[in-house]
């Protein structure tokens, strides 16, 4: 008998063990999706809670930097309406928020906050009827993007604005771009899905771009830390590489020349030189160093600049010395490295998001930034801000000028599938700084197919340029 209740002992004690094992794995389940899940179970699109928790609550607005308010929601009958007063100026900011068709960039990643929800309230659907959520005060100077917007007007391309010291982005254009607000959206949706101009696409983070000659700052940090900012080039107008021809704009021979005068001219026949100098492993470690092919952290998604070379033959080297080649940047990454050069090498790390605040205003979430990564050391980026502000005051960036203030730059003409066949049909680049004794905001622009970089973008740089400085001035 004694033996038969020690068997039934131990049974009960299996029993509990098992319970109470079943019981901590449902616990510890629980609490990974609570604290490390929540954030992307609720902006799954297939959550259907989703629905039930924006009819109860009034999403919060969106401001600019000065609390222009950007995107805000008002009552439409039993719901809510996302509205967007400047309709398409920051679809690719923004993006959209619509029943059918879900949420974009700015309103996903923010789609927690916005909504008002902590992680436990996404996981389990707990939210207060008719509540409020939290608003998002973004680091964009609307004036500015309101002038980017209106300088691209009807061109294909990206403007970006950053503040080297802080790592703020100031203004993220992308052209061409569509009407975020639902009613429109959801009418033209197919037009715009299937647009063969992209329409969907925002170019300024997520469009790939040759970089052509506005590269050559980056290979100049290389050549200076050769040492071969010391030395001088023949040019003819044209050299031959390994069998391929490298011309400048207008086979237009510069004599001898060192790599200063190099860059303000744009001279092809010596960077495509100083690339073979430099060599493919050197080459490599400057891509690296840069951040080519590496995730770039930030407020909505950013596609990664691509340098796709393995090995490479002297052709190779003297493509990518003058942005050419199989090389490809985003406008994003070539204003945060023209940041990076402001800032004496250091690239900050880019905000978009400047803060959160509850409907009581009450800061939730402050947001900093920290140096990202080195790029090259102050005393090279010293000499490099000398000869991009030589390329503006004497170069090809002269277009970028302006009277009082002292501005650094580089132009860039981009070869392309249109290029062969169309004259003319080049990307037009233009990255710069001011003022070059004290940076306050770095730009990258490009026009796809628009030409010369120095005829067509450094003009729409110094505009972004001097209204920046004005306003701030004016502050």
């Amino acid at each position: 008998m004694r033996v038969k209740t020690m068997d039934e002992n131990k049974k009960i004690i299996r029993v509990l063990v098992a319970m109470c094992s079943i019981f901590f794995a449902i616990t510890a389940y629980l609490t990974y999706l609570q604290i490390f899940q929540g954030k992307k179970l609720m902006q799954n699109v297939y959550n259907r809670r989703n629905s039930e928790i924006e009819e109860n609550t009034l999403r919060g607005s969106i401001f600019d930097r000065n609390g222009v308010v950007l995107a805000y929601s008002e009552k439409s009958g039993e719901s809510y309406e996302r509205i967007y007063p400047y309709e398409a100026l920051y679809s690719h900011v923004i993006g959209y928020n619509s029943k059918i068709y879900g949420k974009s960039l700015i309103e996903a990643a923010y789609n927690g906050y916005l909504l008002g929800l902590d992680n436990y309230s996404q996981v389990f659907g707990m939210v207060d009827r008719e509540s409020r959520g939290n608003d998002i005060y973004l680091t964009l100077d609307h004036k500015l993007q309101e002038l980017g917007g209106n300088l691209l007007k009807d061109k294909k391309g990206a403007i970006v604005a950053i503040d080297p010291k802080t790592g703020e982005v100031l203004a993220l254009v992308s052209k061409p771009d569509f009407n975020a607000n639902s009613k429109w959206l959801e009418e033209n949706w197919v037009s715009i899905a299937e647009s063969e101009e992209a329409l969907l696409l925002p170019r300024a983070t997520q469009g790939l771009y040759p970089p052509g000659s506005v590269y050559k700052v980056i290979i100049s940090a290389g050549a200076i830390e050769k040492g071969l900012d010391k030395k001088t080039y023949e040019d003819k107008g044209k050299v031959v590489i390994d069998g391929y021809e490298i011309k400048n704009a207008g086979e237009k021979a510069l004599g001898n020349i060192g790599i200063k005068e190099a860059l303000a001219a744009s001279s092809n026949v010596v960077y495509s030189q100083i690339g073979v100098e430099l060599g493919s492993n050197q080459l490599k470690r400057l891509a690296d160093r840069i951040g080519m092919n590496r995730d770039i952290e930030f407020d909505i998604p950013v596609n990664k600049s691509i340098f796709p070379y393995d090995t490479m033959g002297k052709n190779d080297m003297a493509a990518v010395a003058i942005g050419q080649g199989e090389m490809l940047f985003t406008p994003f990454h070539m204003a945060m490295l023209t940041a990076g050069i402001a800032n004496g090498g250091d690239v900050m790390k880019p905000v978009l998001v400047k803060s959160v605040m509850s409907p009581e205003e009450k800061k939730i979430k402050d947001f900093k930034s920290n140096v990202m990564y080195k790029i090259m050391e102050a005393k090279t980026a010293d000499i490099i801000k000398d000869m991009m502000y030589e390329a503006v005051e004497n170069g090809t960036g002269a277009n970028a000028k302006i009277e009082g203030i002292s501005v650094a730059g580089k132009t860039g003409t981009a070869e392309n599938h249109l290029s062969e066949k169309n004259k003319g049909g080049e990307h037009a680049w233009f990255i710069g700084f001011a003022p070059v004794e004290d940076p306050k905001i770095a730009v990258a622009v490009i026009v796809e197919h628009g030409g010369s970089g120095g005829g067509v973008s450094a003009p729409i740089a110094k505009r972004i340029i001097s209204e920046y400085l004005q306003s701030i001035e004016k502050h």
